[in-house]
């Protein structure tokens, strides 16, 4: 089904979802080792943690500024532009280990990808027309699948050396980046008939978009506990770092195997707007098996493992992981169908970066909530306390986006009356 789905897309919309297996690759190869690095070279967990912190705020705090200059210059030019800057950042992580360097280059790297990732989105959108969810579907199995084989990469050369990492990085992004200028053909530039300022304005006084954002962040929100706490639950119940690794394997292989196959099987029964809400009450739903189960389990004894006891233990969050899974690839697709449907094609790219701002910021506040009630709640009796937030909030984003389509508010005929 991937095949086929890829084989339908146009040369150009192949040649950006092969593009983006390769920036995953190249971006998982590197910074899932640089705290790591960081740490060897002596600098202390508060300022490896200010490094990263830096990277993020700089790609996020530029969304906004990055969609809009693909709506004005081009998104090719701002996906080239972006691929570049990659080569330029990851080269000076192999080449510093100052303070300023490493500091200079994670302010890079974000702004690398706040300038691809909605040049990258926005024309997508517009090459796939009416198969929207597909193209994003074929898109996202492609990023699974860098995000499976980078660290894998990063990890055979890291037992050589991170210099050697920065450099690999830095060959396949500027292969990307000669390979987009020769073959990416340019997309015509609709005409923009506001000032930056007042396209800004547009998006703020756009009450339905303002409202699937809202509903939308959810999904960022739930997301990044990929990263944070499934991770931590792993490792609690087994007692071993390994089992982290678990987790992310699981998760890119039910994202490979599943999503284009989840992607039509929700288009055959349900419009995008339901399949939004669906996937964000699913995605909160899947923490029910470490919400009941974590007061139950505590971390093995010391002293020779049991691996069948481990085994058991894992089950309760791994199948969290593979439900939380399904609910991504049910909603993503589709959120990014709906985005020019409640925002503008005119201004596609800057809808996408105003959306991936706000969404962006909720994820870290969400995270930061969360990461509280873990420090409170450390205790059995009420080790449910942060499962019990995060399928509140899996649960209010779905509720939000059913609310939007019961009013009609995501259909494209309110979008053509509107206008």
């Amino acid at each position: 089904m991937t095949r086929d789905g890829f084989r339908r897309l146009s040369p150009a919309a192949r040649l950006l979802v092969v593009n983006q297996f390769g920036i995953n690759v190249g971006f998982y190869m590197l910074l899932p080792f640089l705290a790591a690095h960081m740490a060897g070279l002596g600098y202390g967990a508060a300022v490896i943690g200010l490094v990263l912190g830096i990277r993020n705020l700089s790609q996020q705090g530029m969304f906004l500024a990055g969609g809009t200059a693909s709506d004005r210059l081009g998104c090719r030019p701002m996906i080239i532009a972006g691929s570049a800057l990659r080569v330029a950042s990851f080269g000076l992580f192999g080449v510093f280990t100052s303070l300023p360097g490493l500091v200079a280059a994670a302010v890079l790297t974000g702004l690398a990808g706040a300038l691809f990732n909605p040049a990258v989105r926005t024309y997508l959108m517009h090459e796939a027309s009416d198969r929207r969810a597909e193209a994003f579907a074929v898109f996202n199995v492609f990023a699974h699948a860098g995000t499976l084989v980078g660290p894998l990469l990063g990890a055979a050369l890291l037992a050589v050396d991170f210099r050697l990492i920065a450099l690999v990085a830095c060959i396949a992004f500027a292969v990307l980046t000669v390979t987009q200028i020769i073959v990416l053909p340019r997309q015509e530039r609709s005409p923009q008939q506001r000032s930056v300022l007042g396209s800004w304005r547009e998006v703020f006084a756009n009450r339905r978009f303002l409202l699937f954002t809202l509903a939308l962040s959810a999904y960022f929100g739930l997301y990044n506990q990929l990263y944070l706490m499934l991770p931590l639950e792993a490792q609690r119940v087994s007692g071993l770092t390994e089992a982290v690794a678990a987790v992310f394997v699981v998760s890119t292989v039910v994202g490979i195997a599943l999503q284009v196959r989840i992607t039509q099987w929700c288009r055959r029964r349900w419009s995008a707007g339901r399949a939004v809400s669906i996937g964000l009450a699913c995605m909160g739903a899947s923490f029910l098996p470490v919400l009941l189960s974590s007061p139950l389990l505590d971390a093995p004894a010391a002293g020779e493992p049991d691996w069948g006891a481990i085994a058991l233990a894992c089950v309760p969050v791994l199948l969290t992981t593979v439900v939380f899974t399904i609910g991504m690839a049910i909603t993503n697709p589709f959120a990014m169908e709906l985005l020019p449907i409640v925002g503008s094609e005119r201004l596609a790219g800057t809808y996408y970066g105003f959306y991936y701002l706000v969404s962006s910021l909720v994820a870290a506040a969400v995270s930061w909530v969360v990461g509280a009630l873990v420090d409170i709640s450390g205790e059995a009796p009420i080790r449910w306390l942060p499962w019990l937030a995060l399928l509140g909030v899996g649960l209010l984003g779905g509720a939000g986006a059913a609310l939007l389509e019961r009013r009609g508010l995501l259909s494209r005929a309110d979008d053509a009356a509107r206008s």
